[in-house]
């Protein structure tokens, strides 16, 4: 079940937000799917899921991680340097997939990511591959955290918004701090407002829209039900909507 991998880089976003690339061998892979890290510790082996961040052209898994601090494994992740073993499971899984997303007329022609935190990984690596661009006339990311300095990727965004300036929309949102051209509110409470719609200049609808939503498990059952007050249906092989969800933890 475990392969062994080496760090080969970390970027360390603040005290406790860290991003770490690790050469394995691993299986082909989708966007959108998590492997999983692990350490024996003692008598006991701990293992945590963690989303790739990267796309699979890239020769390496990149995960983004917050080290909490009762933490079992995210600790020992932080204080990993380049060279050292990790072990790693050497195929992904998950259906927080643009696989998962229906074709055809009940695509839609606008994509929404909702994340908070690092659960906003999964969604570069699918910014990162050619699909959601060939798909979508839109795309638009909500990226909510508390503290400005909780956001990451910042630069890789912006390059999207720059390669893309008629495609791609970047809604911030920050709520603990202002912050310049970001909003200030909790996702689901921006969505029941109208404010974050406003941002963006596109309405959320089951006719235009397919959203994707990746975060804490608050965000999430809010921002679903505001996705659903708003006439959007959960996205099931059996019965195709437009909300595709995966809980963070």
């Amino acid at each position: 079940m475990w392969t062994k991998g080496r760090v080969i880089e970390r970027i360390d976003w603040n005290d406790k937000l860290f991003s770490l690339r690790i050469a394995a061998e691993l299986a082909p892979f989708i966007p959108g799917q998590f492997i999983k890290l692990s350490q024996q510790q003692e008598d006991k082996r701990v293992a945590r899921a963690y989303s790739l961040v990267n796309s699979p052209d890239k020769p390496y898994a990149e995960i983004l991680a917050v080290a909490v601090e009762d933490g079992l494994l995210s600790p020992q992740l932080q204080n990993l340097t380049i060279g050292d073993e990790i072990d790693i499971t050497p195929t992904a899984t998950g259906f927080m997939t643009l696989d998962e997303i229906p074709k055809g007329e009940l695509q839609g022609r606008h994509l929404w990511f909702l994340a908070t935190g690092t659960a906003v990984g999964p969604f570069l690596s699918m910014l990162d591959t050619a699909e959601p661009w060939q798909r979508f006339e839109k795309i638009v990311l909500v990226y909510g955290v508390r503290e400005a300095k909780d956001l990451v990727y910042l630069d890789k965004l912006k390059g999207y918004a720059a390669q893309y300036p008629d495609q791609f929309i970047l809604c911030l949102t920050v709520t603990r701090e202002k912050l310049d051209d970001a909003l200030q509110c909790r996702i689901p409470d921006g969505l029941v407002s109208g404010e974050i719609e406003r941002k963006v200049g596109l309405t959320l609808s089951a006719a235009d829209s397919q959203v994707m939503i990746c975060g804490n498990p608050g965000m999430i059952s809010g921002a679903q039900a505001a996705l659903l007050d708003k006439g959007l249906s959960k996205n099931l092989r059996r019965a195709p909507g437009q909300i595709t969800v995966e809980k963070y933890w």
